[in-house]
């Protein structure tokens, strides 16, 4: 982050990482990601959460900058997953006199993560609890589930900031703003996305403080246009679709599935529908696809028959969808087959086992390739997806 100035006193100490593949070891990040770590100056100084073990030396640094050799006397942890907390104990070793402030259940992970002896260094604080650094005073408010059931949040009552934990993170480095809501979309719903009741909750708390600025665990600061980024948290935690449109999202071994939803998809754009994507699920990544599907408000799945089921990135696809409590959507069915047409079945069977999902009938079924008795059917779901 070029500028380390969030206000006259409240500076940035996070670190940038450029050399990670994958986030959780299973969501890519071309672009990388940021541990975002805050430091707050005043009459005592408070250091907001550490950061991955990957960034341990350059955070140590970048916090010695920051602090201009004053003393840490507290800090706040705010989420104990390891990209955010893995460097307690170095800090603790580092700064002898600072004190932890977390929750109870904040204390408890510590336990599991590290072996310290925190007796006289322990601030346990509740919900609404407050923390006076002179003028500035941070008040406390528990998230749990967003996504740990430790999570809090913090709100600087004087600069009017929301440490926000991992909500409105996103990966990316931590002055990309332009592409903010895509990549913060594929985080959210990837990570966040189960817990959209709990969200729900946090945004509730956050609607009755005044918020000038959102300090995230990870991604850009954000100053400007707050109701923005604040819509775009309602509509995902309550599973909305952000626009009118169709997904196509195929599965296929030999490219005859493929062709088959290609067709569907020109029928679909030739029955006036402007917003119509195709998706090979072989190809794409999954975390992306996900974000995909939760983008349109109806999708159509295309797949092959497989071992009496439908193709593996198909079945993986669903499962993935389930998990993020997909729902509120329109879905419609194709399968292909070529003596035992299954992968219909297959994929009703776990579209049932999610929230206000309406499944078009029938299921088209294709045996092999496409032909022209098919396009009837074809055109058929055409219209129920119009419908």
């Amino acid at each position: 982050m070029s500028d380390i100035l969030i206000t006259e006193s409240v500076l940035y100490a996070g670190v940038f990482d450029g050399t990670l593949d994958l986030f959780e070891s299973q969501y890519p990040v071309p672009e990388g990601v940021t541990y975002n770590s805050y430091v707050i100056k005043d009459e005592k100084v408070a250091v907001m959460d550490t950061v991955d073990c990957r960034a341990t030396e350059q955070w140590l640094k970048n916090l010695e900058m920051v602090l201009e050799g004053r003393s840490v006397d507290y800090l706040v942890v705010s989420h104990m997953e390891p990209d955010h907390a893995a460097n307690i104990g170095h800090f603790m070793d580092k700064y002898p006199e600072a004190k932890v402030v977390g929750n109870a259940k904040t204390f408890g992970m510590i336990g599991q993560f590290f072996d310290l002896d925190l007796e006289g260094r322990k601030v346990v604080v509740g919900e609404g609890d407050t923390l006076s650094l002179g003028q500035h005073v941070l008040q406390f408010f528990t998230a749990p589930m967003v996504h740990w059931p430790e999570v809090m949040v913090t709100y600087d009552q004087t600069d009017k900031i929301l440490f926000s934990a991992d909500g409105f993170g996103t990966f990316g480095p931590a002055d990309n703003k332009g592409e903010w809501a895509e990549e913060a979309a594929r985080y959210y719903l990837n990570i966040v996305g189960k817990y959209g009741v709990q969200v729900q909750g946090l945004l509730k708390k956050a609607s009755g403080l005044d918020i000038q600025i959102i300090c995230p665990l990870h991604g850009p600061v954000l100053k400007e246009n707050l109701a923005y980024y604040l819509d775009k948290y309602q509509t995902w935690s309550t599973y909305g679709a952000e626009q009118k449109g169709v997904l196509v999202a195929y599965a296929s071994i030999h490219g005859n599935t493929a062709r088959a939803a290609k067709k569907l998809a020109e029928l679909i754009k030739n029955q006036g529908e402007d917003q119509v994507e195709l998706l090979d699920l072989s190809r794409e990544d999954m975390s992306a696809a996900v974000r995909k599907a939760f983008y349109y408000d109806r999708m159509v799945l295309a797949s092959a028959t497989y071992d009496g089921g439908a193709f593996p990135c198909m079945e993986e696809f669903l499962h993935h969808l389930r998990s993020k409590n997909y729902q509120k959507r329109t879905v419609g069915i194709l399968e292909n087959g070529t003596w035992a047409p299954m992968a219909g079945k297959a994929m009703k069977n776990i579209l049932e086992g999610m929230k206000e999902i309406r499944i078009l009938d029938p299921t088209v079924t294709i045996k092999s390739v496409l032909k022209e008795e098919n396009l009837t059917a074809l055109k058929a779901l055409t219209e129920a997806l119009a419908g």
